[in-house]
């Protein structure tokens, strides 16, 4: 037995065996390959393999977990009945059972949402699911198996019935995940392990833990342990401070939200007026929760009762879930809705089977089983995802998901780790002074010459140095980022900024490429009606007063014809739309129906109501016209079309040309792209389209189709079982929805327009001036997205742009990318299905082309197009790229950029939540990478090479002591002036650079060309690094060389006052060094030196086996001292000035012109 659907191996035998009764089996012996007894074994086993169906039954509890190997005598089996034998079922639970038992209902009922939509049942569908089940007794299981299945398997999710007769629920809520919210990395037990191997993945962290290790052994001491455990011991618990500080925010939270109280409604029949408060935590999926305005969803629900809307509509804030601040109307399960109260829903004989978990957030499939033997559908306008928030009235839901399974849970996913180049240039760096360690030890060693124990002393060398690896280089690099994070928080000229990834803050001074998205980040996402096409005559905004004549000629002509399509066109905007009007507004899901909306009520004719099943105009005559509506196709971006079907008007005086019976319309708006393929050919749509495009306006087409009775019928029984489908129901109902949608009648075309927001022509010519490559990625059409890049100066005025459109062939893209190649100064203009014959083909050969034009328009463009012209920016063309969007679609692109940036706007704050960086508007983004950008890298860089040359000053005195002194292996300072000088007597002063500007922030705006010398990437370097390494060499060199000459033959020379002059000659050095480093002073600088000062005044104090407070306080201590200072910082800063000098970086040259200016 073999081929698709077949039982693989022992568990076609085993199930072969249970089948016959306990028989033998093919695999017995006789009959070997024979068939299952009456039935194809390929029609009987369900898609996915998780249970066999025979005679009407199904075998359930076969190898769920995925394993494939495990025997089915490994789970406890059962047949129950089913209707999947007699034609489709998905094979993963059983079907809920109908309470009564009755037979099929009638199957001549019209769709239409004024009544449930039903789906007859016969009378062998009334008890699926109940049907006698009989146990087939379990053979012996496994242990090791048994073991797996239990502790280390997840068994996948399932549909589930829910009965509200009893609560129950199917599977058993045992087996269902509980709805508390755990969002922590770390519990009590875990903590410590793992947060410790985090720490010591990184190898500083391990090399710093073998250092201390070895002070354990005595022959590989070389000082106080202390000197080693302590930086160590700080840096790891900052770091785990940290960790439980972030962790113990994130239980704080969970338990805020998990605690909260929700009513629920008593589940059991012997309790029906019981209501109870229940923690968040506590739900299970079956309950009943009476949810109130602005209060928060806790778990996946189905919508059975709403108010005080007798309709059951209700509407949802989903910005928590899908990042758009528009509100979405759910309406209430029809049948329940008509339930006098809410407590008639409990011991309800009804059940609901919802679908298996999955992440889509915009679909959903389910089935309210009712007593009276029907099954009313439940879609998306049904449900209330976990996370969002009951925006209106209160609503009566049911559980169906809860904790893990819910939408917003499974769609939870870490976004991808981004690491700043400063942080990978100090890790080169860092491998360099490896491997000067390494050298400085050698060195020693030759000089001392190879002896018996050579190896220990180079461990021993290796040990005395190791301050050349600077421990503290992270946590302060660490803490700097969060000042960055406080600056640009609190701008008072980026208002509204957040920095939600404290790691990249350098990197938004290194970037090349700007990606941006148009609508609602180049564009307000504010929407103004501009002009509509009747395809005779065109009407703009400025003779509205003219159409509003023409309106209320149309609307009351008693003549069939006359103006008609006119009066049909402006029925079309008025109501195909899924806006509510309230009191003073209207609420809809997209801005383009508001400006359409606002434009039929300027010209009469005025949306009063809109509820599930009709929608109540007042027409341009005064008179009040109440349609039926039948259906509504809603838009989707994969179909980019919404439909409706409406019956009516109600009032037959109300458009006194209509005859009766009351007309059926179809109408349909969307893309003239989608509706050209619907509707009859037209000799003016194309080339309207395009002037509108040109002008800049986004055009909606809408399309009308009369319909017979029979032809409505027909569509609505066909509907009807589409939409009772438990597989593959979307595609059924898009099948049904597309047999309709043909022959269609262009009714007219308008265009609205996006409003550019403001700043953005001068943000775009500073980033032009800046040499940034700046691309605009959208998804409208080519003559739209050119008139925009045009009046927002993406292209000026002396570009052209060349444009690759409609090309679907390899040969022909290649023709066109080699003519663009030898094109020069002009912008390319590409369109969606140009960039994936692109990309598919030569995606290399077409970034590199497109990477040297000025700008590139790419239109049409799709999410995923968005993220791999991002990510081809930094593999291909190795360039780093900020993406900055404000929406959903932009969230691909802002994750794979190297810096993302969100706007939160009209399409919510997905694309804001998903970025790095949030600012309000396009306009600020100068400020932030101009500016931001430039002290953040620049402040970094000089901060990492003072850390550097601060370990490696020492080491270098270090070297030098030992060599002085016969090449001891001994230590030059003690422990605690070790840890004092990283710590309390230099950190200070060196981590107020953080505050310091090269040049004053309207310099940086003013000339943006001084953003150029960042990208190079000269303020931190190998020439940088080996500068510094030069400076630490002589100062070191000359600190320990001074100290001994000048103390040589003194009463004082003792190996402790040479050692207290080369220390307090050291500290003095790097107060030094860090005061000649300051362009611009803050108070904060005066104070951090000031308090190291009293620091290293404590010490000598209270240190005094270190410091001989005989020969301290003397004038001949400080004026050696002083001697030793100037002779180690002098030469340095001298050369220091002469190569400014010679050398001038570029912002000093500006810094001087705009002086003489002044």
């Amino acid at each position: 037995m073999s081929g698709a659907g077949r039982l693989p191996g022992s568990r076609r035998s085993a199930v072969e065996r249970i089948l016959n009764g306990g028989g033998r089996g093919p695999e017995d012996g006789e009959g070997a390959g024979a068939p299952v007894p009456e039935g194809n074994p390929a029609d009987l086993w369900s898609p996915g393999g998780s249970r066999l169906l025979y005679r009407g039954y199904a075998v359930t509890g076969v190898d769920n977990d995925g394993l494939g190997s495990l025997p089915l005598h490994d789970y406890p089996t059962t047949l129950v009945a089913s209707e999947a034998a007699k034609g489709g079922t998905d094979g993963a639970a059983s079907e809920p059972r109908l309470p009564n038992g009755k037979g099929a209902a009638s199957a001549d009922e019209p769709l239409a949402t004024t009544s449930a939509d039903t789906l007859p049942l016969t009378a062998s569908d009334a008890y699926v699911g109940t049907a006698a089940s009989t146990s087939v007794p379990a053979l012996k299981t496994s242990p090791l198996h048994s073991l797996r299945r239990r502790w280390f398997l997840r068994a996948p999710p399932k549909p589930r019935t829910v009965y509200l007769e009893s609560g129950d629920t199917d599977p058993p809520r045992k087996r269902l995940p509980d709805n508390a919210v755990r969002n922590t990395k770390y519990n009590a037990l875990t903590f410590f392990p793992r947060a410790l191997y985090e720490e010591f993945r990184m190898f500083y962290n391990l090399f710093f833990l073998a250092i201390a290790i070895s002070q354990v052994i005595p022959a590989l001491r070389v000082g106080y342990l202390i000197t080693y455990i302590g930086p160590l011991a700080f840096v790891l618990t900052v770091s785990l401070a940290k960790s439980a500080f972030d962790d113990l925010m994130r239980r704080r939270r969970d338990d805020e939200v998990n605690r909260q109280l929700y009513e629920r409604l008593g589940a059991a029949a012997h309790e029906p007026d019981d209501r109870r408060q229940v923690r968040a935590a506590d739900i299970r999926v079956g309950d009943l929760l009476l949810l109130h305005k602005d209060q928060r969803v806790p778990a996946d629900c189905v919508l059975l009762r709403a108010a005080p809307d007798p309709n059951g509509t209700v509407f949802l804030r989903t910005d928590q879930l899908d990042g758009e601040t528009d509100w979405k109307l759910r309406r209430a399960a029809h049948s329940t809705q008509q339930l006098r109260t809410d407590e008639d829903l409990i011991g309800l004989r009804a059940s609901v089977w919802a679908e298996a978990p999955r992440k889509e957030i915009y679909e959903f499939i389910g089935n309210l089983y009712l007593p009276n033997g029907v099954v009313e559908p439940l879609s998306l306008e049904n449900t209330m995802w976990a996370g969002t928030v009951l925006a209106s009235g209160s609503a009566v839901a049911l559980v169906v998901y809860t904790g893990r399974e819910t939408r917003s849970m499974m769609n939870v996913s870490q976004p991808p780790t981004k690491v700043g180049t400063l942080d990978l240039e100090v890790n080169f760096l860092s491998k360099l002074l490896f491997l000067l360690l390494f050298s400085m030890a050698f060195i020693l060693l030759c000089f001392k010459r190879f002896g018996t124990q050579w190896f220990l002393y180079l461990v021993r060398y290796l040990l005395l140095f190791s301050s050349i690896i600077p421990i503290s280089m992270r946590i302060n690099l660490d803490l700097s980022k969060y000042v960055y994070k406080f600056m640009a928080e609190h701008d008072r000229h980026i208002p509204q900024a957040t920095v939600r990834n404290s790691d990249i803050p350098e990197e938004l001074g290194r970037l090349d490429y700007v990606l941006t998205d148009k609508t609602g980040t180049l564009t307000k996402n504010e929407m103004v009606f501009k002009k509509v096409h009747f395809g005779s005559v065109l009407f703009g905004r400025d003779s509205l007063e003219d159409l509003r004549k023409v309106a209320l000629a149309a609307f009351a002509a008693t003549d069939e014809r006359s103006h008609r399509d006119v009066r049909e066109a402006l029925l079309a905007v008025a109501l195909a739309h899924n806006v509510t009007p309230m009191e003073d507004a209207y609420q809809a899901a997209s801005p383009d129906e508001v400006a359409l909306l606002q434009f039929a009520n300027s010209i009469g004719l005025q949306l009063l109501e809109r509820s599930q099943s009709m929608v109540r105009l007042r027409l341009p005559t005064g008179a009040v016209a109440t349609f039926d509506i039948l259906v509504e196709f809603p838009f989707t971006p994969a179909a980019k079309r919404m439909g409706i079907v409406v019956r009516g008007p109600l009032e037959a005086a109300a458009i006194p040309a209509l005859r009766k019976p009351r007309p059926i319309w179809m109408f349909v708006k969307g893309a003239d792209s989608v509706l050209a393929r619907m509707a009859r050919a037209t000799d003016w749509l194309d080339e309207e389209c395009g002037n509108m495009a040109r002008e800049g306006l986004r055009t909606l087409v809408y399309g009308r189709r009369l319909l017979t009775e029979a032809q409505y019928r027909e569509f609505a029984e066909a509907y009807r079982e589409a939409r009772a489908q438990r597989q593959a129901r979307a595609e059924a109902m898009a099948a049904v929805q597309t047999r309709l949608e043909r022959d269609l009648d262009v009714m007219c075309l308008t265009g609205v327009e996006d409003m550019l927001q403001d700043g953005v022509k001068e943000t775009l010519e500073q980033l032009r001036q800046a040499e940034f490559r700046v691309w605009m990625l959208t998804g409208d059409k080519v003559e739209t997205a050119r008139c925009i890049a045009t009046s927002s100066r993406l292209v000026s005025r002396q570009q052209r742009m060349f444009t690759i459109s409609g090309v679907d062939s390899r040969t022909l893209a290649s023709r066109q990318l080699a003519q663009f190649k030898r094109r020069t100064n002009e912008a390319l203009v590409v369109d969606g299905v140009t960039l994936d014959v692109m990309l598919q083909h030569f995606g290399e050969d077409f970034m590199l082309v497109a990477g040297r034009a000025p700008a590139v328009i790419a239109c049409r463009c799709s999410p995923t197009q968005k993220g791999e012209l991002a990510r081809l920016i930094r593999q291909v063309l190795h360039r780093r790229v900020l993406a900055i969007g404000d929406g959903g679609n932009d969230v691909a692109m802002i994750q794979k950029a190297n810096v993302g940036v969100g706007i939160p706007g009209r399409e919510g704050r997905q694309a804001s939540m998903a970025a790095d960086f949030s600012v309000a508007q396009f306009a600020h983004l100068v400020r932030l990478l101009l500016w931001h950008g430039r002290n953040n890298y620049k402040r970094s860089a000089r901060l990492a090479q003072f850390v550097i040359h601060r370990g490696l000053i020492i080491a270098v005195i270090q070297m030098c002591f030992s060599a002085f002194f016969y090449f001891a292996a001994i230590s030059v300072f003690s422990g605690l002036l070790m840890v004092g000088f990283a710590t309390v007597f230099t950190m200070l002063p060196i981590f107020s650079l953080v505050l310091d500007e090269d040049v004053s922030d309207t310099v940086a705006l003013t000339y943006p060309e001084l953003y150029t010398e960042l990208r190079r990437g000269r303020s931190l370097n190998v020439r940088t690094f080996l500068t510094w390494v030069l400076k630490a060499f002589y100062s070191g060199a000359a600190i320990m060389a001074f100290a001994v000459l000048i103390l040589y033959n003194a009463a004082f020379f003792t190996t402790a006052n040479i050692q207290a002059v080369a220390f307090t000659a050291l500290v003095f050095l790097e107060w030094l060094m860090v005061l000649s480093e300051i362009r611009t002073w803050h108070y904060l600088m005066i104070v951090s030196e000031a308090l190291s000062v009293l620091f290293y005044a404590l010490a000598i104090l209270l240190l005094r086996d270190d410091f001989d407070q005989g020969f301290v306080w003397t004038f001949r201590f400080w004026w050696k001292t002083l001697v030793i200072v100037l002779v180690a910082w002098l030469p340095v800063e001298v050369g220091k000035r002469v190569e400014r000098c010679v050398h001038p970086p570029r912002y000093a040259k500006v810094g001087r012109a705009t002086a003489r200016e002044e």
